[in-house]
């Protein structure tokens, strides 16, 4: 049975929103966006390690996935992130997209839960999430989520999506890991423990 982490990037105060670029998400008026890119040399080893390591396949949600298919189908197999997500299989969980262009891809379809436990059940290795932070909230919600891979970084931005929101129960976490980098992000894995 896979497992489902989730792999996120967060400021102190939890932010996810606009981590890559200005225009990545600009929803309610989010004008910080871009903000990881200072921290970015000193984690890329570990995502890299972490994205492709044990993974057999990646689940999206349909924003995220649209932003990672207009970009990593054009990277050189030479980064080891590239090379794992576009030679993984990737799901998708979307009431609005009808095709899916990215080698690889595939549309989940029907009942979120049941799609995902049935990914789970299928074959060894993790489920991967990136990014994609309404689908994590369902899948949270849900108690679908093994492990929690959190980069969070020194910088408080006071407004934007957090990574965490209403849950219908508390959830407990074991830490199984942390480390920093020089730039002073942490690097934390958890594994849910349920509420």
């Amino acid at each position: 049975m896979r497992s489902l982490v989730a792999i996120e990037f967060i400021t102190l105060d939890g932010v996810m929103q606009g981590l890559g670029s200005p225009e990545e998400d600009t929803d309610g008026g989010f004008t910080h966006g871009g903000w990881g890119a200072p921290y970015a040399d000193g984690i890329h080893r570990s995502v890299g390690a972490a994205s492709a390591g044990d993974t057999s396949a990646y689940l999206f949600g349909r924003r995220t996935y649209q932003k990672m298919a207009a970009f990593w189908p054009s990277q050189p197999d030479s980064n080891p992130i590239a090379a794992s997500m576009n030679s993984t299989p990737k799901y998708v969980a979307s009431r609005t997209l009808r095709t899916l262009e990215w080698d690889g891809s595939h549309l989940l379809s029907g009942d979120l839960e049941e799609a995902v436990r049935g990914l789970k059940g299928e074959g060894e290795g993790d489920i991967a999430v990136l990014g994609s932070g309404v689908l994590l909230h369902q899948l949270m919600a849900l108690g679908l989520v093994d492990e929690l891979m959190l980069f969070v970084h020194p910088l408080i931005l006071g407004t934007g999506k957090r990574l965490f929101r209403d849950l219908p129960t508390p959830q407990t976490a074991r830490l199984a890991d942390v480390s920093s980098t020089d730039q002073g992000s942490l690097c934390l894995r958890y594994y849910l423990l349920g509420g």
